[in-house]
């Protein structure tokens, strides 16, 4: 049984409703799928651009599928821990998480969040995951003040990572500006903005004093591709969250990929099935074997069984296991002490699938000048918003940016938060109705 605080929320509501007898993760559930912010998802880019084609996942199926995915690795997880099913009592606790995961994320997908840690690089930086976070807690109007306003434990969930913006930056800002952005150049920190430090410290609050040093711990990883220091802890829903997004970005996509004709056959057995029939689980090292036939069928039942099967054996390979040994510390409570996490053969397959996506599909030429293009517009929007506020945002917006001036800070942020919250097309009409000579 876990203390009442987690079920608490940061304003108190007091609300009285005629026989309303759902938990507090059923309502944040309801809150998030009948949010604004949730709602634009079905017209932002996962990977591919919205409006390509009418086959392919958005930033909302995904969303809908990482649920599905998470509710089923509850499931696992209570037959083989019976001893945690305190911990995994409410299906609508991880429904919420990853319904909500991805609600923070700008138009035009990486892109959209480069060219928004570029405009705002010397107002605190820009980053989808701590956008999320900033929606739920502060943006989203079901509150005046508080956002979702939603309980304590579907906001530690979301954090992904439990640190700030300030902590964890290394960007160069010393390097030559230039609206023509080379994306490594401006690669956005994995943190919670600074500006909403408060709601931050009222997360973490019911921990101990060492649990919430040992969650908020930091280091710098090796890695060609992201220079900042990077938090190490996720509470236990935050992992089960985690996973469901990797096994359906990794599996999802690639069907999108395959039934698109972005990926060979052969290129599928060269990068992916011969190296996984080497793996140390005989059922993996058996199943890719000959999975690139069902995976390129012309008949389409084949293909979906061969994903429903592919995306089951991750589910069922995952467990709780304890956090701290291997970091040579101990948590305290029981919501940071376990993670769910996945076989090593199991984890080595969802990489190897990950990188041959990221090769196959995100680095394609075609993909990266559409994330660029959607740079281009992200930056020439927020130059335009920031050049005259009082003409060109719209007036409750304008308010927002007002309040913040008068409060001595700078009123980017929200500039950055409108266009953070557009879609894809609603950015590009904007573009066009402020730029176009036609």
């Amino acid at each position: 049984m876990l203390e009442a605080a987690w079920d608490s929320r940061w304003l108190d509501e007091n609300k009285s409703r005629h026989k309303d007898h759902r938990s507090p993760f059923q309502r944040d559930r309801a809150r998030i799928l009948h949010s604004a912010a949730f709602r634009r998802l079905q017209a932002k880019t996962q990977v591919l651009g919205v409006g390509q084609n009418d086959f392919y996942r958005t930033r909302l199926t995904h969303s809908l599928e990482v649920a599905q995915i998470g509710t089923g690795i509850c499931a696992q997880l209570r037959i083989k821990h019976e001893e945690l099913a305190y911990l995994l009592d409410s299906r609508s606790l991880i429904e919420s998480l990853c319904l909500a995961h991805d609600i923070g994320h700008p138009p035009f997908g990486h892109g959209g969040e480069v060219a928004l840690n570029y405009v705002m690089r010397h107002h605190g930086g820009f980053e989808g995951n701590g956008q999320t976070f900033r929606i739920l807690t502060q943006l989203e109007p079901y509150t005046k003040t508080h956002g979702m306003n939603l309980a304590r434990r579907t906001l530690l969930g979301i954090l992904k990572y439990p640190a700030l913006h300030s902590q964890l930056s290394k960007q160069n800002l010393s390097a030559e500006p230039s609206r023509f952005l080379k994306a490594q150049d401006w690669v956005s920190v994995k943190g919670i903005f600074d500006d909403d430090k408060a709601a931050l410290d009222w997360v973490l609050a019911p921990f101990s004093e060492q649990d919430r040093q040992n969650f908020c711990r930091f280091k710098a990883v090796e890695s060609n591709h992201y220079p900042h220091l990077k938090t190490q802890h996720k509470s236990f829903d935050c992992s089960i969250m985690e996973l469901a997004d990797d096994i359906a970005y990794s599996v999802h996509d690639l069907e999108d990929a395959i039934v698109m004709g972005l990926v060979s056959q052969d290129s599928f057995i060269e990068q992916v099935s011969k190296p996984l029939t080497e793996s140390q689980d005989p059922w993996l090292a058996s199943l890719f074997e000959s999975l690139d036939k069902p995976l390129f069928s012309d008949e389409h039942y084949r293909r979906k069984d061969a994903i429903g099967n592919l995306v089951n054996g991750f589910i069922t390979s995952i467990s709780a296991q304890l956090t701290g040994p291997e970091f040579e510390i101990e948590f305290e409570h029981d919501l940071l002490k376990y993670n769910a996490k996945m076989e090593p053969a199991f984890e080595q397959a969802l990489t190897t699938l990950k990188r041959f996506v990221s090769a196959q599909v995100i680095n394609r030429t075609e993909v990266q000048r559409l994330e660029f293009k959607g740079q281009q517009v992200i930056v020439d929007l927020f130059e335009a918003l920031q050049s005259d506020p009082a003409r060109l945002l719209p007036h409750n917006t304008y308010n927002r940016w007002l309040a913040r001036c008068q409060q001595g800070l700078s009123g980017d942020r929200v500039i950055a938060d409108y266009i953070a919250g557009m879609t894809d097309d609603f950015a590009q009409k904007l573009h066009q109705n402020l730029f176009s000579h036609g």
